[in-house]
């Protein structure tokens, strides 16, 4: 079928791989590890750069090559937009915190933010809840939408949780629908 003859197919067939083959399949596997770890961010000059300092001595179009032949290719990142919607119709309160970071107890400041992560099952959405007096977070949510319910409330709740709030305590986030809308400020409020 091939019009070849019989004893160079055998020859083929029976021939151990070459020593550029086995390089190969070794770059491929370390490759496919680096990828793996960047989750999926890294093109061909990185992992180049990755595997020059493993001590492999790759050239980037040899790896480029392989990176083709196993079907890797880098997810571009997005660019960044800003998600706060701010122009909505529900009361703005004023900034107390006026950018004065400087906090001298717990539980005295807490700022708090939504920012969006994509999953392998899609976008997801994550609300941090921050003390600044320790820089550690003391409440978080992670959802499927945005709404007030699904993103500040829980996190709000945890914070609350575990947290003892005993004085005043300043709640700083952006003028966002969800923070803005009257399910968290009659929480807030009490």
């Amino acid at each position: 079928m091939f019009k070849l003859s019989k004893s160079s197919y055998y020859h083929w067939s029976g021939r151990e791989p070459s020593k550029r083959g086995l390089e190969n399949q070794t770059i491929s596997s370390v490759i496919r590890d680096i990828f793996k770890d960047s989750f999926e961010s890294y093109g061909a000059p990185r992992i180049k750069a990755e595997l020059s300092k493993k001590g492999y001595n790759v050239s980037r179009p040899r790896v480029a090559r392989i990176m083709r032949a196993d079907n890797l290719f880098a997810r571009r990142k997005r660019r960044f937009k800003i998600t706060t919607d701010s122009e909505h119709n529900y009361p703005l309160a004023r900034n107390i915190l006026n950018q004065n970071f400087t906090v001298f107890r717990k539980n005295q400041v807490w700022v708090s933010d939504i920012t969006y992560i994509e999953t392998k099952q899609g976008w997801m959405y994550l609300t941090v809840i921050i003390d600044l007096f320790h820089g550690k977070v003391v409440g978080w949510s992670m959802s499927e939408t945005l709404s007030t319910g699904d993103t500040i409330l829980p996190a709000w709740n945890m914070a609350v949780r575990s947290n003892d709030i005993t004085k005043e305590l300043i709640f700083h986030s952006d003028r966002g629908s969800q923070y803005a809308s009257y399910g968290i400020i009659d929480i807030l409020k009490k």
